[in-house]
């Protein structure tokens, strides 16, 4: 009997996904990969080993590592996973300032030519010619007096030039802390989504899986069928050319037996379908041959309390998971988009300098020759219209606000759907449980009844059509039997996806 106990068997997957995200930094995330890496080496090995024999041998664990290792999509997934990841661990580079330096060497279409007049000395003034003005102090008219006069210049410009500036801009506001949050909170999605993904693929796997057992099994029954066919026939043509039975009967066992032959082709053609199918579905070619391991006809079955199935069904179910996470990820987004009309720092630093000599023929070395002028910025801006209710970034405030609450709906809706869900499943395994004990015992009774009705009709006392109603209702009971295995364990295997915990961890009982 295997046992149960929540939360004993590694955790549940949505807390894997938080210890990954918060605690490693996405180094579980590299490790994964090494590991999906060499588990894809190790069935490589597997598949070269049994190629000799024509069948690959195929464990249920083995399929899903290869499907999750051969999916397109879960690829593509963790693609845009390593993208979030850069960008949620780089998100602090927003607080890099940008720096932009440039060089130009301009040249003027035309020469420019620039005119103007220089003062030079006269020498001493004649005291006569100053002294009649009104107004001078005594002291100058003590001294002596220069004259200077004003010499017309005209200069032609270079036309070639050079400059270089640097300019240093950083814009800061809270909206940018909360930014880097939402980076996070997008990436921790991104790995809930496809923790998501690959439970949905490794469920869907096993089921595909068993449903080939039981396909397998029927034909195997079906063959089985065949071969008592076979030797009934093989009894009515002895009874026949002894005396002891009817052409009639002979006939009626050679019909009975070729009917089975195209109902047991068309069954393996159906299966070798479905076996192409699998196989591409686990990455590949489609005419591989699997030797699947039998399924256990003894089956342990596994106590199961509602109550607190639910419960963690509740917290644990990765659709429920993901639904909460979106809603982490609007509450971020409405942060920002508030923040976002806060005052903003905006810091800027520029330099630019100025040749005003020919850079092909004065020396660059020379300091006079450089023109440089720069300033510092500091502004704090706010934009007013914010605050009125009507805006667009108010009305995106209010969006936001709408989708929350809808997504919240969503939440509780999936939360009683989840409740139904397990609900359902429990009655179905126990409905499950019920008939297969139920069919067990009929397999028992039909098996008695046909072997007594073959004795019989071995020794005269029955004819064939009651051997061949004994021997279908043995065939339908032992096909009932498998075929509630199989609905037991598509149970358990949805219900280990419900309520979040490593498949195996119930369904291992009869694997």
């Amino acid at each position: 009997m295997v046992r149960f106990f929540y939360g004993e068997r590694g955790g549940r997957r949505g807390e894997r996904v938080s210890g990954r995200c918060m605690a490693c930094g996405g180094t579980a995330s590299r490790v994964s990969a090494v590991l999906l890496f060499i588990m894809a080496g190790a069935v490589a090995v597997a598949v070269a080993q049994d190629a000799a024999s024509g069948a690959m041998r195929l464990s249920p664990s083995m399929a899903v590592e290869l499907a999750i290792a051969n999916n397109l999509s879960l690829e593509s997934t963790r693609v845009t996973n390593e993208t979030k990841k850069r960008k949620s661990d780089y998100s602090w580079g927003q607080f890099i300032p940008s720096v932009t330096v440039g060089g130009s060497l301009i040249l003027d279409n035309k020469a420019t030519t620039q005119s103007g007049a220089t003062l030079v000395p006269t020498g001493i003034l004649d005291p006569a010619s100053y002294t009649s003005l009104p107004g001078l102090p005594p002291e100058l008219l003590a001294s002596p007096v220069f004259g200077v006069a004003a010499v017309p210049y005209s200069v032609t410009l270079p036309q070639w030039h050079v400059a270089s500036s640097i300019q240093v801009s950083l814009n800061l506001s809270i909206a940018m802390i909360e930014a880097m949050s939402r980076l996070r909170l997008d990436y921790e999605s991104g790995l809930l989504s496809y923790d998501k993904a690959v439970s949905q693929l490794e469920r869907d796997v096993r089921k595909s899986y068993y449903q080939m057992l039981l396909v397998q099994e029927n034909i195997k029954l079906q063959k089985e069928s065949l071969v008592t066919a076979e030797r009934q026939e093989a009894t009515a043509r002895a009874n026949y050319q002894a005396g002891l039975a009817p052409e009639l009967s002979l006939l009626q066992a050679q019909v009975s037996k070729e009917n089975l032959r195209p109902t047991i082709e068309e069954a393996e053609n159906n299966f070798k379908l479905l076996m192409a199918q699998f196989a591409m579905n686990l990455g590949l070619p489609y005419d591989t041959n699997f030797e699947f391991e039998p399924m256990a006809t003894d089956i342990s079955f596994v106590p199961l309390d509602v109550r607190e199935l639910i419960t963690q069904a509740s917290d644990s179910k990765p659709d429920i998971q993901e639904i909460r996470q979106n809603i982490l990820l609007l509450q971020s987004a409405r942060k920002i988009q508030v923040q976002s009309m806060y005052p903003a720092l905006s810091i800027s630093w520029g330099l630019n300098n100025a040749f005003t000599q020919d850079p092909w023929k004065d020396s660059w070395f020379n300091g006079d020759a450089w023109n440089q002028s720069g300033s510092l910025t500091i502004s704090l801006g706010f934009q007013l219209h914010n605050l009125l209710p009507w805006t667009s970034s108010r009305q995106a405030v209010k969006d936001l606000d709408d989708n929350m609450r809808s997504l919240n709906i969503g939440l509780a809706q999936a939360i009683r759907g989840t409740e139904l869900e397990i609900y359902n499943t429990v009655l179905s395994l126990q409905k499950a449980q019920t008939q297969i004990a139920a069919l067990q015992k009929t397999v028992e009774l039909a098996q008695r009844s046909y072997e007594l009705t073959e004795q019989a009709y071995r020794a005269g006392f029955q004819d064939l059509l009651q051997v061949q109603n004994a021997e279908q209702q043995l065939n339908q009971a032992k096909v009932g039997v498998l075929a509630q295995n199989f609905t037991y364990l598509q149970g358990l295997l949805d219900l280990e996806y419900a309520i979040g915990v490593p498949f195996g961890t119930l369904s291992g009982s009869i694997q």
